[in-house]
């Protein structure tokens, strides 16, 4: 028995092996080709609205009313929140008595100074005091104002859980509201970039959240300063965003083409990598027909289902496509048609292999 399963050991390992005759195995082949690759620089950045405010109100009141529902668009100056406002309205009533009796005494006392018959500086003093009732009516105005909560832009308020009847105090959240006609978007490139950044540059940002998506925007500013730590520069995207898809805090990845460049690339399937190390298998002959052999290569970017090649392969070769897993370094193999994609030139939003 040990013999028996000792010679089915040495058979298996035999047809596995396939480069001493064993039996081949069927694969499909491509053809080295070249393509066009566009390089371009990827990185991160978090989107925001246009403007984007917390609105909070300044005083310790009552809510008396809320004219606003959530998410609701809202117009410059409309009003948001009302809150208890007697004693301002009490003080604006006081304060315009004491101003008519103030113009009352200045009047008065400007006609008898006229005519001679009281002295100037009692008309002079009698001004200020019709001055300082003014200001006083001015001041009490503006602190009915404070009542009265409106937006200080257009845009979109957020959902909130204020009420009438709720006290509110200086610096609590009322909502949210976001102008997100456009996104803007600040990230971070490497100096060595600096010569391809410049305003009005096109950019592409695909969310994390919006898988298969694409917004086409362009670099709206560039930051005066290059972090010395870092040694990268702060740039602001802006992307229009009439139909709303883009929401403030979004995850983006946003691209930008560098320029288009020919180079030797090969089907995404057709790589293997073992840590940092890549490889494909080369179709050559062998002693008794065609073998796979094990070739290192050096990728470069990857695009469109395609790996550029920097170095280990030429324009021509006859590579295996697929299936790498069930071939080893010189193993027999049959078949040869070719398959997999066709380097036809379409860009795509490309990554590093390896």
């Amino acid at each position: 028995m040990l013999g028996v399963g000792g010679f089915k050991l040495a058979f298996a390992k035999k047809e596995i092996t396939g480069g001493g005759g064993g039996r081949a195995t069927s694969v499909t082949q491509t053809v080295v080709a070249e393509r066009p690759f566009t390089d371009r620089i990827e990185v991160l950045g978090a989107a925001k609205g246009l403007q984007s405010v917390t609105i909070t109100s300044n005083t310790a009141e009552l809510i008396t009313a809320v004219r606003f529902t959530d998410g609701q668009a809202v117009s410059r100056g409309q009003v948001l929140v009302e809150l208890k406002a007697e004693a301002e309205d009490a003080g604006i009533a006081e304060a315009r008595a004491r101003l008519a009796q103030a113009e009352r005494d200045y009047k008065r006392w400007k006609t008898l100074a006229d005519q001679g018959i009281a002295p100037r500086a009692t008309a002079e003093q009698s001004l200020a005091a019709y001055e300082t009732a003014k200001a006083v009516v001015d001041s009490a105005r503006a602190n009915k104002l404070d009542r009265v909560i409106r937006a200080p832009f257009a845009g979109r308020v957020g959902i909130s859980d204020v009420a009438p009847g709720m006290l509110i105090s200086p610096g609590t959240a009322i909502v949210t509201l976001d102008d997100t006609s456009v996104i803007r978007v600040d990230f971070s490139v490497p100096d060595r970039y600096l010569e391809t950044l410049r305003i009005g540059l096109p950019i592409n940002a695909q969310p994390d959240a919006l898988p298969g998506e694409t917004f086409r925007g362009r670099i709206a500013q560039l930051d005066t300063r290059i972090d010395t730590t870092t040694r990268a520069i702060k740039a602001r995207a802006e992307f229009p965003n009439a139909n709303g898809r883009l929401k403030p805090g979004m995850l983006v990845k946003v691209a930008i083409d560098k320029g288009v460049r020919t180079g030797v690339a090969v089907p995404e399937a057709a790589v293997q990598f073992e840590g940092e190390q890549a490889s494909v298998y080369v179709i050559t002959k062998g002693p008794k027909g065609m073998i796979a052999r094990r070739t290192d290569v050096t990728t470069g970017i990857t695009q469109d289902s395609f790996v550029e090649i920097r170095s280990g392969l030429k324009k021509g070769d006859k590579i295996v496509a697929d299936g790498l897993n069930r071939i080893q370094d010189g193993a027999a193999i049959s078949g040869g048609k070719p398959g997999g994609p066709k380097p036809d030139g379409k860009g795509g939003a490309d990554r590093k292999a390896g």
